[in-house]
């Protein structure tokens, strides 16, 4: 049973199993829910963060040792990453989607130094590295709303 949560945890109720790109695949679902639930209260914001951490160090630390390092199925690191980038903004669905471009853009690039963060031990590097590529879309998408008028 134990299992049974900790996987469905670690791969986001298993969007982690896609065959094909399921970091992305998990980032879209998040965004999609996320805005359908939009606006979301900033409490309720952290509080989902701070859950999110929580158990997705110790969920991701546990399928890494049965997985391999850093294993695909892995995507609550991506929900992480996809709250810090949304943290606080209220758009429309054109925002919504650049905010998932620019961290799907930052999580794969890793621009200094989020590449480092992967080197935590367990957990917290498969977590951390995607939390900074959230900063970084965090300011992107912010930058783009400014632009745009989103």
């Amino acid at each position: 049973m134990k299992r049974f949560f900790v996987y469905a945890f670690a791969s986001f109720f298993g969007t982690g199993f896609a065959p094909i790109a399921p970091a992305t695949v998990a980032s879209f679902a998040f965004a999609v829910i996320w805005g359908l639930t939009a606006p979301v209260p900033i409490a309720t914001q952290v509080g989902l963060f701070v859950l999110v951490m929580a158990l997705g160090v110790p969920a991701a630390t546990w399928v890494e040792k049965r997985e391999g390092k850093d294993p695909s199925l892995v995507v609550c690191d991506e929900v992480a990453g996809m709250i810090v980038t949304y943290f606080a903004i209220s758009t429309c669905w054109a925002g919504w989607i650049a905010g998932f471009l620019w961290f799907r853009l930052f999580d794969i690039a890793k621009p200094w130094p989020v590449r480092r963060f992967e080197n935590l031990p367990g957990g917290w590097g498969i977590m951390v590295d995607d939390v900074a590529a959230g900063i970084y879309a965090h300011i992107a998408l912010r930058l783009t709303l400014a632009i745009t008028g989103w």
